[in-house]
């Protein structure tokens, strides 16, 4: 499992990018990236020039950590979106979408992809009815997400299902918030994924 043991803030400054690691953080004040908004350490504030080698990397990192994948883990997406149909940039992006704890964390049960993770590995849900644990399991359209009955009544899963309400959910899933429940109407398109990530980027880094 993809575990950051540091302060992940100093993550999103790093990228120049809200990463949302931190959960409701991210969205109050107290953010750091909106306090601190240039690199961590003593040389964050200088001006470097980045060559095309360096934005290429810097956007696979910051693909890398929004989702908390390691570089072993990325790079085996990366292989199997190469020899999928289709655009390969687009195919990584919708492969990182399906995982478990991403579509946990999309559907609202969790305010971070770190919170959805631990969440998936203790075993709080069922997917089709049996037990999963493994946060990179990948859904399919028609998979039900459910939350277990003993784990209905952790205050704070309640908490990120009531803000999940005024944000909404993806278009590719559907939220039953009575039944503690998503389902994935179908594969994600890479419209629906609105986040600021150029994949040509990292579709160019890999090539060499």
């Amino acid at each position: 499992m993809a575990r950051t043991n540091g302060p992940v803030c100093r993550l999103c400054r790093r990228e120049g990018s809200k990463l949302f690691l931190k959960g409701d953080r991210c969205f109050k004040e107290k953010c750091a990236f909106e306090r601190r908004g240039y690199p961590p350490g003593q040389h964050g504030r200088r001006r470097t020039k980045v060559q095309s080698y360096g934005i290429q990397l810097r956007e696979k990192q910051k693909v890398k950590r929004m989702y908390g994948v390691l570089e072993r883990q990325f790079r085996g997406y990366f292989t199997k979106a190469a020899r999928t149909k289709g655009i390969t940039g687009s195919n990584l992006l919708q492969m990182l979408e399906r995982r478990i704890d991403n579509v946990v964390y999309r559907l609202g049960f969790a305010s971070s992809r770190a919170m959805a993770r631990q969440l998936v590995a203790h075993g709080h849900f069922r997917v089709d009815g049996r037990k999963l644990t493994v946060a990179s399991a990948l859904v399919r359209p028609g998979s039900v997400i459910s939350l277990h009955e003993k784990s209905r009544k952790n205050d704070q899963i309640k908490i990120c299902l009531d803000t999940a309400k005024g944000r909404g959910v993806p278009a590719w899933l559907e939220l039953d918030v009575d039944q503690f429940q998503g389902t994935v109407k179908q594969l994600p398109s890479r419209d629906e994924i609105i986040m600021p990530i150029q994949e040509q980027l990292i579709v160019e880094l890999y090539s060499k």
